[in-house]
């Protein structure tokens, strides 16, 4: 086959499998609901997190070493 019959056959397939989208406006304006989160209170951050942040924090002080590794996989 060559690659413009490919190309027609790959657009056929996708015709196919890609169905039109009906109705693509929205319903209702989310920008209200958006300041309804934006203005609650923080959520709290559970006990399991500090848990690990403080078992990082015990790591890099006794491996200073391990810190450049970190900061390069963030």
């Amino acid at each position: 086959m060559s690659n413009e019959e490919n190309n027609k056959e790959m657009k056929e397939l996708l015709k196919q499998a890609l169905t039109p989208m009906k109705d693509t406006e929205l319903r209702r304006d989310l920008w209200p609901s958006m300041l309804q989160k934006l203005s609650r209170q923080p959520v709290r951050v559970p006990w399991f997190d500090w848990a690990l942040a403080a078992l990082l924090g015990v790591v890099l002080f006794f491996f200073p070493g391990a810190i450049p590794a970190l900061l390069y996989h963030l």
